[in-house]
């Protein structure tokens, strides 16, 4: 599998990703199987494999720390805090107080005595970004972590962040996690330029939208739709914008020799800001039949067809990308007395 630098880390990683938020309560409750499809993913060439604290409430640290545990030299291991951990307010966002609880606890549970990757999982509006800076910069300075970065940041706190820690002459932000598929189309006009102007990593995770671009005939049945039905309706108008560019992409794909969820990972790889692309399964069986799409390359002829179907910078559910919004829209605090 070919490799990619990770921004400005320096760090060679895989341009497809194991992300493990799948393994644990939230997905594969079995930690044997788990822990086989992790070594299945290490054996096909994927080096960087992404969890989080939050996912199965630390089970999937535990399942990935037991999967690595005999091969972590070979593993870029990322990780990322701040989503909330707990109904205590200070077991979330990103003061320095939680930052350095959370490493330790999830060091701990991954086995590991440092991450090559730490992530603020969303960005935190009540806390100072120099404040996360310095703290994250420190753990830097003590080699708990070798290198953090941000995830599901807009584009302006993005340069907030960069021009921040250059005032303040503390390290940075060098990696950025974002939502990116067919069907999620808004980074491009904004975030990617940006992280390209700043030399940042980047790791997109969602490629085939949640599994709208699985080629499964029913989605209504998958383990997603369970937790999010209304999400997986055709009979809404943007179900059903879905749905039809569903149809002409799957034709596409056929036409190209290859399947959809393989055609949607090959469109995330080939965009130039993208250094990685996450792919989260659940079963062997759906690991196997992603892992070809790390060797097909689309030409721009297959690229320009799928620009008519969904255009660059746009996408089919606006409801698809959370937590991607400026705060002075999504927080009413900041737009109400």
């Amino acid at each position: 599998m070919n490799r990619r630098i990770l921004g400005g880390t320096g760090i060679s990683v895989s341009e497809l990703s194991l992300g493990a938020m799948m393994f644990g309560a939230m997905g594969n409750p079995d930690h044997e199987d788990s822990v086989r499809i992790i070594h299945s993913a290490l054996d096909a060439g994927i080096n960087l494999i992404d969890t989080a604290d939050v996912y199965s409430a630390g089970e999937s640290e535990e399942i990935v720390g037991t999967a690595i545990r005999d091969r972590r030299d070979d593993v870029v291991l990322a990780s990322k805090f701040g989503l909330p951990m707990g109904t205590d307010p200070n077991q979330r966002g990103a003061s320095r107080r939680w930052i350095i609880q959370s490493v330790e606890n999830s060091l701990r549970r991954l086995g590991t005595d440092h991450l090559d990757l730490y992530q603020l999982h969303r960005p935190d509006h009540d806390t100072d970004v120099a404040e996360t800076l310095s703290a994250l910069s420190d753990l830097v300075q003590a080699g708990k972590i070798r290198a953090f970065g941000s995830s599901m940041f807009p584009a302006e706190t993005i340069v907030e962040a960069q021009w921040a820690a250059e005032r303040r002459s503390t390290h940075r932000f060098l990696t950025e996690q974002l939502m990116y598929s067919i069907f999620t189309r808004r980074p491009e006009a904004s975030v990617f330029p940006v992280t390209q102007r700043h030399d940042l990593g980047v790791l997109v995770f969602s490629p085939l939208n949640g599994g709208w671009l699985s080629g499964r005939a029913d989605l209504t049945s998958s383990h997603r739709a369970s937790t999010r039905p209304n999400h997986y309706d055709p009979t809404t108008v943007t179900g059903a914008a879905k749905a039809a560019a569903v149809g002409k992409l799957s034709a596409l794909a056929a036409e190209a020799g290859m399947t959809l969820p393989q055609l949607a990972i090959a469109f995330a790889r080939a965009h130039p800001a993208v250094t990685s692309v996450l792919i989260g399964p659940r079963t062997q069986e759906q690991l196997d039949s992603l892992l070809p799409a790390a060797e097909f390359d689309l030409s721009g002829d297959v690229l320009d067809r799928i620009d008519e179907i969904v255009p660059p910078g746009t996408e089919l559910d606006p409801a698809d990308n959370y937590n991607a919004t400026p705060p002075a829209i999504e927080h009413p605090h900041l737009r109400r007395r």
